[in-house]
C-alpha cells in the first residue's frame, strides 16, 4: 500500500478517534470503549483488516502503557496526593494480593477453572487503570486525597501485577519465597532508580539552557522513557521506575512546564488511541459472545466481592471513612492494563490463554460501560463529592516557573458560604490574590450575560462565580485550605474550628 493511502487512512481513524472522545466525555465514559469499538470495526470480522500477532500487540501494548503511565506521572500533583500514598501503595500491594487470591479462588471454586488460569485471570483483573482512572476521576469534584488515593493506586499497582503475570505465564514454575524475593527486588530496585533520575533529572534540566523550549518537553519524556529502560534492563520494575520519575519531574519546577505537560498529554492520547484500535484488532468478535457468562460471573466476583473486600482490609488504619471506601470500591476501573496483560500468556502458549483474553475483553467493556457513567452518581450518594475546590490553571504565555507563582481556578458553587463574602473577608496569605472575577447577569429583555472584572476588597462574591487567583508557590498550599474553610463554614470558618484540611 502507498504511502499516501497510509497516511491518509492513519489521519482519519485519529480524527474520527478524536470526535469519539467528546461524544464518550458527554457520557461520562472512559474513551477506550470508542477506540475498542473502532478496532473491532476495522477487523477482518467486518473491514476485514487481519491482525492476531499476540507477541507484536504484546511488544506495542506495553510500550504504550510506559507512555500513558509517564503522562500520568507528569500531570499528577503531589500536594495533592501525597496525603493518600500510604494507602495507596497498601492498595497497590495488601490490596492487589487479596484481589488476586478472592478472584482465582472464586473462579477456581465456583466456575470450575484450573488453578494456573485462575491465578492469571486473578493477576490480569488486579490492576486498576491509570487512562481510565484519571479520564473519569479528574472530571469530578472529589477531595484531594481521596482523588489522589485512587491516581497513585493506578500508578502503583501495574508494577507488581506485571511481574506476577509474566512469572505465572513462564514455563518455569518458581517457589513462593523465589517469588517474593525477585518482588521485592524488582520493586525496590524499580523505586531507587526512578527516584533517582527524577531528582537527577530535575536538577540537570533546570540548570541546562536548551536553544528551543521545544526540546524540553522531549528531555522530560525522553528521561522517564530512559528510566523505564534501563530498569528493566537490570531486571527490576521498569513501570515503577518510569512512573516515579515522571512524577517528580512533572513536580518539579521546570522550565516550560505547562508546555511539557500538554505534549506529553498529546503523546499519551496518541498511544491511547493506537493502543485500544490494536487491542480490538486482535479480538476475534465471533469468540467475544462464548465467553459472555464466563466473564460477566468473574466479573461480578471482582466488582461486587473482590474489590470491596480488598479495598476494606487494605484501607483499614488509614483514617478513610465508609463513604469512601465504598466509593473506592466502586471506582476500581479496569482498561488497557488487563487487555495487554492477557497477552502475555499467549505468547507463552499457556493452554487456555485464547479464552482467558476473550474474557478479560468482555469483563473491561461490560464493566466499563456499567461503572463509568455512575461514578458521578455513586459519588454524590457516598457523600464524598466536595463542590468549589480550586483546580490548577495552566498559563503557557507567562513565565510562571521563573516568578515562582501558581494560578488556580475556582467557582463558587451553589450553597457554597462563599456567596456573600466579600474579599478582604477572606483573609487569604499575602502571597495570594483574587485577580479577576466573571460573573453572569441578567441583562436586557433577560437575556444571560457573563461579564469579567477586576475586585477591590469590598466586590462581594456570588454564587456561580469564577474567580482567577494568583499565588505564590509557597502560598498556595494556604490559600487553597482558607478557600475550602470559608466555603465549608463561611468568613469565620477559623472560629469553628475548620481550617480546610
Amino acid at each position: 500500500m502507498r504511502l499516501e493511502l497510509w497516511m491518509l487512512l492513519g489521519s482519519v481513524m485519529v480524527l474520527t478517534a478524536i470526535v469519539a472522545v467528546r461524544l464518550s466525555y458527554r457520557l461520562g465514559l472512559p474513551s477506550l470503549l470508542a477506540y475498542l469499538g473502532l478496532g473491532l470495526l476495522l477487523g477482518e470480522s467486518v473491514i476485514g483488516v487481519h491482525f492476531d500477532d499476540a507477541q507484536l500487540a504484546q511488544t506495542l501494548g506495553l510500550a504504550a502503557l510506559v507512555i500513558i503511565l509517564t503522562e500520568g506521572g507528569l500531570t499528577t500533583n503531589w500536594q495533592h496526593v501525597r496525603s493518600g500514598v500510604p494507602a495507596a501503595m497498601s492498595l497497590a500491594l495488601v490490596g492487589t494480593a487479596l484481589s488476586i487470591m478472592i478472584v482465582a479462588g472464586s473462579v477456581h471454586w465456583l466456575l470450575g477453572t484450573d488453578w494456573r488460569l485462575a491465578l492469571l485471570l486473578g493477576a490480569v483483573l488486579a490492576p486498576t487503570d491509570s487512562a481510565a482512572v484519571f479520564s473519569v476521576l479528574r472530571r469530578l469534584p472529589l477531595p484531594h486525597r481521596l482523588a489522589g488515593t485512587l491516581e497513585a493506586e493506578s500508578g502503583f499497582n501495574d508494577a507488581p501485577v506485571v511481574i506476577l503475570v509474566i512469572m505465572l505465564s513462564s514455563a518455569h514454575g518458581s517457589g513462593v519465597w523465589a517469588l517474593f524475593g525477585t518482588l521485592l527486588y524488582e520493586l525496590l530496585a524499580g523505586a531507587v532508580i526512578g527516584i533517582s533520575i527524577g531528582f537527577g533529572g530535575a536538577w540537570v534540566i533546570r540548570r541546562v539552557a536548551l536553544p528551543a523550549s521545544g526540546l524540553y518537553p522531549l528531555a522530560v519524556l525522553s528521561l522517564a522513557l530512559g528510566s523505564y529502560g534501563g530498569t528493566a534492563l537490570l531486571h527490576a520494575s521498569g513501570f515503577l521506575a518510569c512512573y516515579l520519575t515522571a512524577l517528580i519531574l512533572g513536580n518539579s519546577r521546570l522550565p516550560h512546564r505547562p508546555a511539557t505537560k500538554g505534549f506529553a498529554e498529546g503523546i499519551a492520547w496518541l498511544a491511547q488511541i493506537g493502543l485500544f484500535i490494536m487491542l480490538g484488532l486482535l479480538a476475534s468478535p465471533e469468540e467475544l459472545p462464548g465467553e459472555l457468562w464466563y466473564g460477566l460471573a468473574a466479573g461480578f466476583i471482582l466488582v461486587l466481592v473482590a474489590r470491596p473486600l480488598s479495598v476494606l482490609i487494605a484501607t483499614t488504619g488509614f483514617g478513610i471513612s465508609w463513604g469512601e471506601k465504598a466509593f473506592m470500591s466502586w471506582a476500581g476501573l479496569r482498561g488497557a492494563v488487563p487487555i495487554v496483560l492477557a497477552t502475555v500468556p499467549m505468547t507463552e502458549k499457556v493452554p487456555g490463554a485464547e479464552r482467558l483474553f476473550a474474557a478479560v475483553f468482555v469483563i473491561v467493556v461490560v464493566f466499563t460501560l456499567l461503572q463509568g457513567p455512575t461514578l458521578p452518581w455513586f459519588a454524590r450518594r457516598c457523600g464524598v463529592t466536595v463542590e468549589g475546590l480550586p483546580t490548577d490553571l495552566d498559563v503557557e504565555a507567562a513565565p510562571l516557573e521563573e516568578l515562582n507563582a501558581d494560578l488556580l481556578e475556582v467557582r463558587i458553587p451553589a450553597r457554597s458560604q462563599l456567596a456573600g463574602v466579600e474579599i478582604f473577608e477572606l483573609r487569604l496569605p499575602p502571597g495570594a490574590q483574587i485577580t479577576l472575577v466573571l460573573r453572569e447577569i441578567r441583562g436586557a429583555e433577560g437575556i444571560i450575560e457573563r461579564i469579567s472584572f477586576v475586585p477591590d476588597k469590598r466586590t462581594i462574591l456570588h454564587e456561580g462565580d469564577e474567580l482567577l487567583v494568583v499565588t505564590t508557590a509557597a502560598d498556595r498550599d494556604a490559600a487553597e485550605r482558607r478557600l475550602r474553610a470559608v466555603s465549608r463554614s463561611g468568613k469565620l470558618a477559623g472560629w469553628f474550628g475548620e481550617h480546610g484540611g
